[in-house]
């Protein structure tokens, strides 16, 4: 699913209504048939709702929901804000008109000064001030009636955006003056901020509303921005051949583990070997020997010279992937090793755990890694690379630098796992769950994406398909063990069954 700034909403918006024949406000009619319906599945009539409508395109949304609302039953509590008495969009006024043709409703239009309703946690919130078209923070009187909702604990649902957040970027913005939904229902599309934790708070659930814009439009717009979906994924993915052998999908080589790390090299090739790569070869110290042969047979072992650290990485076979990282360690030699590899390969790697960790430790080491290359850290990983960020939104914007500079592919890890590609183009995962923040879980995706680039997959392709592979199986884990019960095992093990699912 395609993420659009709010400019491309507008032309995708003014397509329809000039090329196909729509209104505005036969979309504001659509927008709220589909929120009014959301709510009536939701909450019952003896509810007590409370709609703030602003002087736009979303206050006439809020009003047509009120009209539906009533309608169906309802007695909402309708705030229409229209300061100075001549603010109202000609949708707006239109909508506020057939509210009340109604007749007797429980209507205010706010003109200036106004006492604030009594909202206690026992109502519903329908928040219709401000969306998309939003320029400049909100200041004066909005900003006490946003706080105000924000305290009464009701429960919030906001059209489009909530009221106060831009729908692009929000840096620097002020949570407690941007009102705190429970509910988001956007127009259509999703919005980059629900993709990044700084906004969890205030965006709550959400879920997109299907106005039905023009299908042709919304194909032909371009966008750096795009949510993973399964049907995205499925039409990557290869059947496999019926006559094929284990040399057709590749050989991967995951240098992983040391001493009291081996569960990280466990981890990260039985993700291999599930997702796929024809043979899997581990290399190790030589402690991990009776460890990698009893707990994972399917795969080979490479033996390093020294008993608890990796001391060499430097190859005796021709690998069609190679990942480093899981359970390595930080250790002089380990680092060593790895700086002396990085400058005598430029095939792409993927690097993970403690390869980003050795990697902080000589910031030289970046300028060789090879192009193409995936890196996988998690927030604290990369902010050890690349320097401490404000946030989730300075972290990703920083990811889209650097992912440019150095010609790689970024996996930004994390609840929408953002997969940076060196033409500034990033793919939010959709899949996933709350029982993934699990020790080895990281280290199971570095053995899945070995496993697709073992296979043929493209790098940035690889890293966005494993990305969303493993997050299914997470899900799948989490139908059998609770989100509470799911550990990297789990993850693991359901790897092909989420393969299959996506596929079916």
């Amino acid at each position: 699913m395609k993420i659009f700034t709010t400019e491309k909403i507008k032309e995708i918006d003014r397509y329809t209504i000039e090329y196909e024949g729509v209104s505005s406000l036969e979309l504001i009619e659509r927008v709220a048939e589909s929120v009014t319906c959301e709510i009536i599945s939701r909450w019952r009539p003896n509810r007590r709702i409370t709609v703030f409508a602003g002087p736009g395109n979303n206050g006439a949304d809020a009003l047509a929901v009120a009209r539906m609302l009533i309608e169906q039953g309802y007695i909402p509590e309708v705030f229409l804000f229209n300061i100075g008495g001549n603010q109202l969009s000609v949708e707006c006024k239109a909508c506020r008109d057939r509210l009340l043709e109604l007749g007797d409703i429980d209507y205010t239009e706010v003109r200036g000064p106004f006492t604030l309703p009594s909202i206690t946690r026992n109502h519903i919130v329908i928040d219709g001030l401000f969306g998309t078209g939003l320029r400049e923070p909100l200041v004066g009187g909005f900003v006490t009636l946003v706080r105000y909702i924000n305290e009464s604990n009701a429960t919030v649902v906001s059209i489009d955006v909530p009221s106060g957040m831009f729908s692009d970027w929000n840096y620097g913005a002020i949570n407690r003056n941007v009102i705190h939904a429970n509910l988001t229902l956007a127009v259509q599309f999703p919005r980059l901020p629900f993709m990044l934790s700084d906004y969890a708070e205030l965006v709550g659930e959400w879920k997109t509303l299907d106005i039905e814009l023009s299908a042709e439009k919304i194909n032909d717009t371009e966008t750096n921005y795009v949510l993973v979906e399964k049907n995205d994924v499925r039409r990557v993915l290869r059947h496999r051949k019926q006559f094929s052998s284990k040399n057709d999908y590749g050989n991967a080589l995951l240098v992983a583990g040391s001493y009291g790390m081996m569960g990280a090299a466990q981890l990260a090739a039985k993700g291999a070997l599930r997702a796929g790569a024809g043979k899997v070869t581990v290399h190790t110290a030589r402690c991990g020997y009776n460890i990698l042969q009893s707990s994972v047979p399917e795969a080979l072992y490479d033996a390093d010279k020294n008993d608890i650290v990796i001391t060499n990485m430097q190859l005796r076979h021709k690998y069609s992937a190679i990942a480093i990282g899981p359970g390595i360690g930080t250790e002089a030699v380990t680092l060593n090793a790895l700086e002396a590899f990085l400058k005598s390969t430029d095939e792409p790697l993927i690097l993970d755990a403690d390869a980003l960790n050795c990697i902080a430790l000589r910031p030289t080491l970046l300028s060789y890694i090879p192009a193409h290359s995936i890196l996988c850290p998690h927030a604290n990983e990369f902010d050890r690379l690349f320097g401490e960020q404000d946030d989730a939104e300075t972290r990703l914007k920083k990811a889209i630098e650097v992912a440019k500079y150095y010609n790689i592919v970024i996996l930004l890890k994390g609840h929408y796992s953002a997969i940076v590609r060196p033409d500034g183009r990033v793919f939010f995962n959709s899949s996933g769950n709350a029982g993934m923040a699990t020790a080895g879980s990281g280290d199971v995706l570095t053995g899945v994406i070995a496993a697709f680039v073992a296979q043929g997959y493209k790098p940035a392709i690889s890293a966005t398909i494993a990305a969303y592979v493993h997050g299914v199986a997470g899900d799948l884990a989490a139908e059998e063990h609770g989100e509470y019960g799911v550990t990297a095992g789990d993850i693991a093990a359901n790897i092909g069954r989420a393969i299959k699912t996506i596929m079916l």
